[in-house]
C-alpha cells in the first residue's frame, strides 16, 4: 500500500490538514511542534486503529480550538500495486466518535462501512494485524529505536508470527508457564524435592524428560483406552435401547393382559346379568298367584285362625256342657302362714329377752339363745314366703276354674252362630282364590313364597353384578366389553411373542437394571479416559483448567504433581517450537541485516549474529578480531543496528504486502557520512516500500522523490506577566 494523499481535520494541532505524499521517499520537513509527530500517529490510527474506540488517548487527539462535538477524522488516498491485478486505488476515511465512530473504506469498487470488516481488509492490504505490530515494525521513532531490545517479548512473538503467519503470543504463555512452575515450586513445601528445574542435576533433568515422554506414552494409550471405552458405551447403550423397547413392550402386554381379564370379568358380569334380567322379567310375568305375596299372606293367615276356630267350635258342640260344683278344701296355705308368724314371733322373743336381760345385767347366758332366737325367726320368715307363694297359686287356678266355668255355661246357640260365620267366611275366602280347601291354598302360598323368593335372590344376584346400573344398558356394556376383549387380544397379537412369554417383564426389568449399571460403568470409564486425554492436552492452561476441574476432589498433593508434569512438557514443547522458529528468523534477519549494516558503515561491519535464545546482537569487530555486544558500541551504531534489524523484520514478516515505512528522525544520531549512505539505503528501499521521512533537517531534500514542508507554530503568548502571590507561590 503506498499513500497518495493525508488529510486530517480536528486532529491536533491542525483543525484542517491535506499534504501529498510519493509513492517513493517523501521527506516531511518541519521545526519542533510543527506537527510531523501528529501525521505519523495519524497514520498509525488510521490503518491500525478502530474507529470506534474510545479512552483519553483518542479524546486527547481532538484540536485545542475545535467546537465541542467536534471529533479527530482522519482520510486516506492509496494505491495498491498488485501483480497480478496491477495498479488500484482506494480511499479511507476514518471519523472517530466513540461509540459513534464511522469508517468508510472503498477499494476495487466495493465499500465497507462496517468497523471489524473495515479492519481487517487493511491489515489484509498492509499485512499490519495490529497498532502495536506496526509500532515495532514500520513505524520508527528515533527515541523507540532500541524499543525491540527491551521488549524482547515483542520481537519474538514478531518473529513468532512470520514463520507460523499469526501471531500467537508464545512469550506470554512461556512467562505464564514459568510463574506456574514457579508456583509449584514455591509452594510445594508438602513434597519438597518434588519439582526442581535446570540447576538440578543432569540425572534429575533425565528423568524428567523420560516423565514427558512416558506421559506422551500415556496420552495415546489413554486414546486407545477412550476409543475402547466409547465403544463398550455404545454397545451398552445399543443395547439397553433395546431392552428398555422390549420391557416397554413387555409392560404395555402386561397392561393389555390385565385390561383384557378385565373386561373379560366385566363382560361376564353383564352376560349373566342380562341373563338374569331375561329370568326375571320372565318371573315377573308367571307369578303363581294374581295376588301379591303379602296379600296372600294375609288371606292364609286368615283361613287358618278361621280353620281353627271351626274345629273348636265343633269340638266343642260336639259334647255335653259338664258344671262342677264341689267345694274346694281349704287352701294349704293358711296353716304354714300361721305356722311361720309363730316362728318369727318366737325367735324376736327369745333374741330380744336375751339382748335386754345382757344389757340390763340379770342374766347372762352367752350369745347361744339370741342365735338360737335369730334362726327361729329366718326360719319363720322363709315359711311366710312359702305360704305367700301357695296363696297366688290358688289365686289363679280359682281365676281358671272361673272362665272355665263361665265358658261352659256360655250359650249352645252363639257357638252354633259363630261357626256358621266361621264357616261362611271360610267358604268366600276360598271362593275368592278359586280353590277348594286350606291345603290348597297353603300349597299356592308356598308357591308363590318360592316364585317370590327366586325373584328376590335373582335381584340380590343382578344388584351384586352391575349395582344400580340401568337394566336397558345391560345388552350394550356386555357387546362394548365383548369389543374391548377382542381388541386387547388383536393388540397383544400384534406385540408379538414377549407378550406371550411368561414372567418377561420382571425378566426385561433385571436386565436393563443390570444394563444401566454397564452403562453407568462404561460413561464412568468413558469420563475417566477422557479426562486423562484433555489433562494431557498440549495447551497448558486448558491442561490446568481440566486438572483442577476433574482432580478437584483429589489430593492438593496429587493435582499438584500432574500440574507440573503437564506444564514443564507443555513449556519444553514451546521452547522447541520457538527455537525452531528463532532459528529460522534469525537467519533470515542476520543476512538481511548484514548487507544493509555493511553499506552503511562502509564495511567496518560485515557479520552480524542474532542469538537463538536472548535475540541479542553482535557484531564481529575488526580490531578485537571477536564478537562483540552492540549495547558496547556508541549510540550511532546502536541506533544503526536496530534500524536494519527493524527493516529485516518489515522485510521477514510482511511478505508480498508493502506496508508505507514512516521513520522519525532515526538518522539523527548518525555522522553525516553513515547518514548519507543510511539515506541511499532508503531510497533503494522505497522502490519496494513507501517511506515517509520526518525531520527537522534539510540535509536528506536532495534525495527525496518529494518534500512537503510544515510551518512551525507562529502564536506566542503576549499578555502581561503577573507576579504570584507569595502565598499562592508556596502554596
Amino acid at each position: 500500500m503506498r499513500i497518495t494523499r493525508l488529510t486530517l481535520r480536528d486532529f491536533r494541532r491542525y483543525r484542517e490538514l491535506e499534504i501529498p505524499l510519493s509513492p517513493g521517499l517523501t521527506i516531511v520537513h518541519g521545526p519542533n511542534e510543527a506537527g510531523k509527530t501528529t501525521i505519523q500517529r495519524a497514520i498509525e490510527l488510521a490503518l491500525t486503529r478502530k474507529v470506534t474506540s474510545g479512552g483519553a488517548d483518542i479524546e486527547g487527539l481532538r484540536s485545542w480550538d475545535a467546537a465541542e462535538d467536534a471529533r479527530p477524522v482522519i482520510s486516506l488516498a492509496f494505491e495498491i500495486e498488485d501483480e497480478e491485478r496491477g495498479l488500484r486505488s482506494g480511499t479511507l476515511e476514518k471519523a472517530f466518535r466513540g461509540a459513534k465512530g464511522t469508517v468508510r473504506l472503498e477499494v476495487d469498487g466495493e465499500t465497507i462501512t462496517d468497523p471489524t470488516l473495515a479492519d481487517q481488509a487493511l491489515a489484509e492490504l498492509t499485512g499490519i494485524p495490529s497498532e502495536a505490530f506496526f509500532r515495532s515494525t514500520a513505524s520508527v521513532r528515533h527515541q523507540e529505536l532500541a524499543d525491540l531490545d527491551r521488549d524482547e517479548a515483542a520481537l519474538r512473538d514478531r518473529l513468532q508470527a512470520s514463520i507460523s503467519g499469526a501471531d500467537r503470543g508464545t512469550s506470554l504463555a512461556r512467562r505464564k508457564l514459568e510463574r506456574a512452575l514457579y508456583d509449584l515450586n514455591t509452594k510445594g513445601a508438602k513434597n519438597p524435592g518434588r519439582l526442581k528445574t535446570a540447576e538440578d542435576t543432569v540425572e534429575q533433568a533425565r528423568l524428567a524428560v523420560e516423565q514427558g515422554e512416558l506421559a506422551l506414552a500415556q496420552l495415546e494409550r489413554d486414546r486407545d483406552t477412550l476409543a475402547g471405552a466409547r465403544e463398550r458405551r455404545a454397545e451398552t447403550d445399543a443395547s439397553l435401547a433395546e431392552r428398555r423397547s422390549l420391557l416397554e413392550k413387555a409392560r404395555q402386554a402386561e397392561r393389555l393382559s390385565t385390561e383384557r381379564i378385565n373386561a373379560r370379568e366385566r363382560f361376564e358380569r353383564y352376560r349373566q346379568a342380562v341373563a338374569v334380567h331375561e329370568e326375571l322379567t320372565a318371573l315377573h310375568a308367571s307369578h303363581p298367584s294374581a295376588n301379591p305375596l303379602p296379600v296372600l299372606e294375609q288371606i292364609v293367615t286368615r283361613l287358618r285362625g278361621l280353620d281353627i276356630q271351626i274345629r273348636e267350635l265343633k269340638a266343642v258342640l260336639s259334647g255335653e256342657i259338664e258344671v262342677s260344683f264341689e267345694v274346694p278344701p281349704e287352701p294349704t296355705w293358711r296353716p304354714l302362714s300361721r305356722l311361720a308368724i309363730g316362728f318369727v314371733l318366737m325367735g324376736l322373743l327369745v333374741a330380744g329377752v336375751t339382748i335386754v336381760g345382757r344389757q340390763i345385767g340379770i342374766f347372762n347366758v352367752g350369745t347361744a339363745p339370741a342365735m338360737l332366737g335369730g334362726a327361729a325367726a329366718g326360719i319363720g320368715f322363709i315359711l311366710a314366703f312359702v305360704a305367700w307363694w301357695l296363696r297366688r297359686s290358688d289365686r289363679v287356678q280359682a281365676e281358671l276354674r272361673d272362665v272355665e266355668i263361665d265358658r261352659r255355661l256360655r250359650g249352645r246357640s252363639e257357638m252354633e252362630l259363630e261357626l256358621r260365620q266361621a264357616e261362611a267366611d271360610t267358604a268366600q275366602q276360598l271362593a275368592g282364590l278359586s280353590l277348594e280347601d286350606l291345603t290348597a291354598v297353603e300349597a299356592l302360598l308356598t308357591s308363590e313364597q318360592d316364585h317370590v323368593g327366586r325373584i328376590d335372590r335373582l335381584s340380590g344376584q343382578l344388584q351384586g353384578l352391575v349395582g344400580k346400573e340401568p337394566a336397558d344398558s345391560l345388552a350394550s356394556q356386555r357387546d362394548a366389553s365383548a369389543l374391548e376383549v377382542e381388541q386387547k387380544t388383536h393388540a397383544l397379537d400384534a406385540l408379538g411373542p414377549i407378550a406371550k412369554e411368561s414372567r418377561a417383564r420382571e425378566r426385561l426389568e433385571v436386565e436393563v437394571r443390570d444394563l444401566e449399571g454397564r452403562l453407568e460403568r462404561a460413561r464412568d470409564d468413558e469420563a475417566n479416559a477422557r479426562a486423562r486425554v484433555e489433562a494431557n492436552g498440549v495447551d497448558a492452561e486448558q491442561v490446568a483448567g481440566h486438572s483442577e476441574r476433574l482432580d478437584g476432589w483429589r489430593e492438593q498433593l496429587a493435582a499438584l504433581q500432574r500440574k507440573a508434569r503437564v506444564y514443564d512438557r507443555t513449556l519444553k514443547e514451546i521452547e522447541t517450537a520457538e527455537q525452531a522458529t528463532m532459528t529460522t528468523a534469525t537467519r533470515f534477519l542476520e543476512r538481511q541485516m548484514v548487507g544493509d549494516i555493511d553499506r552503511i558503515t562502509g564495511g567496518r561491519y560485515r557479520r552480524v549474529a542474532v542469538d537463538d535464545k536472548t535475540l541479542d546482537l553482535r557484531l564481529h569487530a575488526p580490531e578485537k578480531g571477536d564478537w562483540v555486544d552492540v549495547r558496547s558500541l556508541s549510540q550511532g551504531t546502536l541506533d544503526l543496528v536496530y534500524l536494519a534489524a527493524r527493516l529485516g523484520l518489515v522485510r521477514l514478516v510482511t511478505g508480498d504486502r508493502r506496508p508505507p515505512l514512516i521513520f522519525d528522525d532515526p538518522f539523527i544520531t548518525l555522522d553525516d557520512e553513515r547518514a548519507k549512505r543510511a539515506l541511499e539505503l532508503l531510497r533503494e528501499i522505497s522502490r519496494d516500500f513507501q517511506v515517509i521521512y520526518l525531520t527537522t533537517s534539510d540535509r536528506y531534500h536532495a534525495a527525496a522523490d518529494a518534500v512537503v514542508a510544515l510551518a512551525g507554530p507562529t502564536e506566542i503568548d503576549d499578555a502581561p506577566i503577573k507576579p504570584i502571590a507569595a502565598g499562592v507561590a508556596h502554596g
